[in-house]
């Protein structure tokens, strides 16, 4: 048990049953009450210092700070030692990232021209849930090619890269000087840690921490201090021989993110009212822009990406990897959940706008949730007939035969 709860599988399953609780609570007699909980306020003075916020408010803000630390070891993991440390490895999947985030975008703005509130969600179709998607890949088991988890990892790498700079660059609040400071000077303070091989995470914490105040106050996004401590961790310490601290942090950090910080932030901002207001003519852009994103603007701009990049002769594709996979992770690609819900916290930050725009919850939540749960249907009863998405064509434009596409090419049954 534990170590299917360490692994990707069972994050995925958590987040997919805390998403349902969400959705159950949020329409059950017990509404009152998860609303109650949601905004509970909550404050932290130190002397002059005060933070104070909605419970949601400190999970979206403080708690996540520790799954984008997990975002930042996975993102130079793969810079320093993995499949992005050679320009020639790292092409194919940043090509893919870039189209992969482009192309949604355009699909969100096209439905949203001309809505001024609505338009700030363009980048939530842009996300790809790294730990979701890999977690649905894994249950096709030892039939998927190594070079393509390789592949699939390293585009979930170069999307979070560009997710993080989207946040901070176009979903910050009104900026301070001083804070920034404070906080550019918590930056200078990591990395000498990082130079003097410092291993003791007490001093990272405590730095950190002066970091994320600094960035809150700032008004940057201050859970974005998780990916610059996470690059201040050395990779090594200061033997050769010696166990890496940045390893031993995941290894730590890494189950309390899968089974406390997402769960927790997933049941806080997928829990919408399924009524009319989330199905509502005038969030029908939204709506709209965040499906069509997600499911065709990812297939297309991910394989149109790939496959320009292999025929123009600029990279091949990782071996024993085919187009039809290709395709298919793709189509995983879609899948946004937590960090398209993070952006859309990010694009709508007043909670009556979030609320009066529940189809971009809906959306993302619905999307994601019909993709991971028809994959697991069909690991379970392996019948060709049954391995549809059931309940996607509700959701996404498409015939089933796409989808019959995606799943026989793991059996085989198309080359």
């Amino acid at each position: 048990m534990k170590s299917l709860l360490r692994s990707d599988q069972g994050a995925g399953i958590v987040m997919l049953a805390f998403m349902a609780l969400a959705l159950v609570a949020a329409n059950s007699p017990f509404a009152a009450l998860y609303q109650a909980v949601h905004h509970t306020p909550v404050h932290l003075r130190i002397g002059e210092l005060l933070i104070e916020g909605p419970m949601v408010y400190w999970i979206n803000q403080g708690l996540m700070v520790i799954f984008f630390v997990i975002i930042g070891f996975e993102i130079k993991q793969q810079v320093l030692e993995g499949q992005l440390n050679t320009l020639r490895s790292a092409a194919l999947p940043a090509f893919a990232a870039l189209g992969g985030m482009a192309v949604p975008a355009i699909v969100y703005a096209s439905f949203n021209q001309g809505d001024a509130v609505g338009i700030r969600g363009w980048a939530v179709p842009t996300a790809t849930d790294i730990v979701l998607a890999l977690s649905i890949l894994s249950l096709m088991g030892p039939r998927v090619p190594i070079g393509l988890k390789v592949f699939l990892t390293a585009l979930a790498v170069f999307d979070d890269i560009g997710a993080v700079i989207i946040i901070g660059v176009f979903y910050g609040e009104h900026f301070s000087l001083v804070p920034a400071v404070v906080g550019l000077a918590a930056v200078v303070g990591l990395f000498a840690l990082n130079r003097w091989k410092v291993t003791n995470p007490v001093a990272y914490i405590i730095v950190g921490a002066v970091l994320w105040v600094g960035m809150l106050k700032a008004g940057v996004e201050a859970a974005l201090a998780g990916v610059i401590i996470a690059a201040a961790v050395p990779m090594h310490g200061d033997r050769t021989k010696s166990k890496s601290p940045l390893r031993s942090a995941e290894n730590t950090l890494h189950l309390w993110s899968s089974l406390l910080v997402v769960p927790l932030f997933v049941f806080f901002n997928s829990g919408v009212v399924l009524d009319e207001k989330a199905f509502s003519s005038s969030s029908e852009g939204v709506w709209l822009g965040i499906v069509l994103g997600l499911f065709l603007g990812k297939q297309v701009g991910i394989f149109g990406a790939v496959f320009l990049a292999v025929r123009s002769g600029l990279c091949r594709l990782p071996e024993r990897v085919n187009w039809m996979q290709v395709f298919g992770v793709s189509i995983l690609a879609g899948i946004g959940f937590t960090m398209s819900l993070f952006i859309a916290t990010r694009a709508f930050p007043d909670p009556a706008v979030l609320s009066s725009c529940g189809s971009i919850r809906v959306a993302v939540v619905c999307r994601d949730w019909c993709s991971g749960s028809s994959v697991c249907d069909y690991r379970v009863r392996n019948d060709h007939a049954r391995l549809i998405f059931f309940g996607i064509l509700g959701v996404d434009p498409l015939p089933t035969g796409c989808f019959r596409i995606f799943i026989s090419f793991w059996e085989g049954d198309v080359k």
